[in-house]
């Protein structure tokens, strides 16, 4: 197994060759089985192909879908691919197709058909090359004290390929696909890529930030009315718990839990200071403390 890093390209190679044998002289060639690209590089599908003398190939395309009796649909066609296929082959022998700006939809078998001008000059090369292509992204275990962060890819990129880690920005270590709690605090921002690709990073993972509450309906609160407070907060991973505080006659005390803190008849005796925290596995954020004077009606 290799891996092979060409311009923006990222390539996994599990089958060094895979050829399609027909009868008769009839074949097509894969260089790659299966590929494993990063969600906006470039690849490139490599293939040849053989048919019998006295043919003259008149049509070559690439396909990811078939149906019994029903001629495949040239990728060419499709407007997915508008502006991002370049034919590199030929109607002779070379058959390699350029993917660029890759995105996850693309993931699929791709399979190569030629036809000629003769009668049931028609042919394709199974199995094809199996296309998956994977974004970067950065996920999060252990607890407060002792989290990783993990640089993780929906398919296998092998010979250990070299990781970079950015915080808030900027690159900081390069390193295998994890990097441990004593590198960094949950108040900074993180994102991974891998070294070649430096332009396609991960999304940044980072603790709750901005965390703030509002209040509906908005005005004077009258006692027996319907009051509800939202705490909201920015963060990725998304928040997983938010806890409602409040303040009263000196003390603290935690009053409910979940995003919204809702007074079906919001009594006078609620008169006090309010405020919301909101964790993820990155840390935690609190609000500013809102202060709920409830009128007598």
């Amino acid at each position: 197994m290799s891996l092979r890093t060409a311009g923006s390209v990222l390539v996994v190679f599990l089958w060094s060759v895979t050829a399609v044998l027909g009868q008769n002289g009839w074949s097509v060639t894969y260089t790659t089985q299966r590929i494993c690209a990063l969600k906006g590089s470039t690849v490139k599908l490599t293939c040849s192909f053989r048919y019998p003398r006295g043919h003259k190939v008149t049509s070559t395309f690439w396909f990811t879908k078939m149906e019994a009796g029903i001629e495949p649909e040239d990728i060419g066609q499709n407007q997915e691919y508008a502006g991002r296929l370049e034919y590199h082959g030929d109607k002779k022998k070379d058959c390699t197709l350029k993917i660029t700006d890759l995105r996850e939809r693309d993931s699929a078998t791709y399979t190569f058909r030629f036809i000629t001008d003769q009668t049931r000059g028609r042919y394709y090369g199974d199995p094809g090359v199996t296309l998956t292509v994977t974004g970067l992204q950065v996920k999060v275990t252990g607890g407060h004290q002792d989290k990783t962060l993990t640089c993780s890819t929906t398919c296998t990129l092998t010979d250990n390929p070299t990781y970079i880690w950015y915080k808030n920005g900027h690159k900081v270590k390069e390193d295998t696909s994890s990097l441990d709690s004593d590198s960094f605090s949950d108040t900074d921002s993180y994102s991974c890529a891998v070294k070649g690709h430096e332009d396609l990073h991960s999304p940044a993972v980072y603790g709750p930030r901005n965390t703030s509450v509002s209040v509906s309906p908005s005005g004077e609160i009258v006692e027996g009315s319907s009051v509800t407070l939202t705490c909201s907060s920015d963060a990725n991973p998304p928040v997983q718990s938010y806890t409602w505080w409040y303040k009263k006659n000196g003390g603290e005390h935690q009053s409910m839990t979940g995003p919204q803190h809702v007074f079906n008849q919001i009594q006078s005796s609620d008169t006090g200071e309010y405020y919301c925290e909101s964790q993820n596995e990155m840390g935690t954020d609190r609000s500013r403390t809102m202060n709920m004077d409830v009128k007598c009606e």
